[in-house]
């Protein structure tokens, strides 16, 4: 297995134990890939949960621009349920769980296919 390999079943760790449910792995890769190579950057490859700025990130660049969602409170809201989900505690919180998480609350996996 290659890097990027290790890496997706790492995240699939990641979402059956902070979240309890088993990873769609074709839906997880596409994310993973979608996030380019900002997988393989330590800082990156993370969402920082106390940094507005990075909040503001995820939004912007992840929700509207590539999920095409409209900003409103609900992103705000969704961004927050995942990260608690996550474990505030948790300073790992994976950018591709992240998404990967986002894309399933809203239902745009069709944004993969």
């Amino acid at each position: 297995m290659g890097k990027r390999d290790d890496l997706i079943a790492k995240y699939a760790e990641e979402i059956q134990k902070h979240f309890g449910e088993s990873a769609d792995m074709g839906l997880l890769t596409k994310v993973t890939i979608g996030c380019g190579p900002a997988i393989y950057n330590a800082d990156a490859s993370k969402v920082s949960g106390s940094d507005p700025k990075e909040i503001e990130t995820v939004k912007n660049n992840y929700l509207i621009k590539k999920l095409g969602l409209s900003d409103s409170n609900d992103l705000d809201t969704a961004i927050t349920s995942v990260l608690d989900k996550y474990g505030s505690s948790n300073p790992a919180k994976y950018r591709a769980v992240v998404y990967y998480m986002l894309c399933k609350h809203f239902g745009k996996q069709s944004v993969y296919s």
